[in-house]
């Protein structure tokens, strides 16, 4: 069955940073749907200046897994967005929360914390050595036990977020720190995977078991499980076995 695949991605830095222009020149949800091209996606891209920031009713509501990328402009999406998108998400749309996008309004609301880390930036970036501690998980399908990203923007602990559902990824980096890299979580109906590796001004989205891991993530985010009953609020007047005995004197 075709899983309709939504990329995100504010599309800010491309617009302003000749740097990340010559790495992405199709912008980062350009090379992300490049990567992950495969016959069972239906792909569509949107970016925060596109008509109704990119993601209108019509394309939301047709989403199976929506991919999220931001950074400079996490405050610019409005409130109106994040609501449509965290109740999509809670009714059965997967998410994949991408690198910078641990702050972003919609990974904080889902999370409910502020989902601070700490990081650093170099030229020629660190060595990121990304190891599968849960090898058993879909998302884990046909990877080596490790994998390295030979330059990356290191993300460390402490990461202020809730206690993961399951843990599919750490990574090591050069410079001696660790960092939950790989998360999983759920929120009502949809499962929300967050994959911290894909800095804008490093070739990080170019590299193929990168792609194998978003796919994973986006084959396990999709809620195979269409026709359960969505929890609403709605008063129950009468007892589901009628009226009790009054009781006795």
């Amino acid at each position: 069955m075709t899983i309709k695949v939504t990329i995100w991605n504010e599309g800010r830095h491309e617009q302003l940073h000749r740097e990340v222009q010559e790495i992405y020149p199709d912008r980062i949800d350009g090379a992300i749907a490049a990567g992950i091209a495969h016959p069972d996606f239906e792909i569509r891209r949107g970016t925060l200046d596109d008509p109704d920031e990119g993601l209108p009713d019509s394309v939301l509501n047709d989403t199976d897994v929506l991919l999220w990328w931001g950074h400079m402009a996490h405050e610019e999406v409005s409130d109106g967005l994040i609501d449509r998108v965290q109740q999509r998400v809670l009714k059965g749309m997967g998410l994949l929360v991408l690198h910078s996008g641990h702050h972003s309004k919609l990974f904080r609301r889902l999370m409910g914390t502020n989902a601070n880390l700490s990081w650093r930036e170099s030229p020629a970036g660190d060595l990121e050595r990304v190891w599968v501690v849960n090898p058993s998980h879909p998302i884990a399908e046909g990877l080596p036990p490790y994998f390295e990203v030979d330059a990356s923007e290191m993300y460390g602990e402490p990461f202020d977020i809730p206690q993961p559902d399951e843990l599919v990824f750490i990574s090591w980096y050069s410079g001696g720190e660790v960092f939950r890299s790989g998360c999983t979580f759920q929120r009502g109906r949809g499962r929300i995977f967050f994959f911290s590796p894909g800095h804008e001004t490093y070739p990080i989205y170019h590299d193929k078991t990168v792609h194998k891991v978003i796919s994973n993530g986006i084959r396990w985010a999709r809620q195979k499980h269409t026709d359960g009953r969505i929890l609403e609020n709605w008063h129950r007047a009468e007892p589901l076995h009628g009226r009790p005995d009054k009781p006795k004197a």
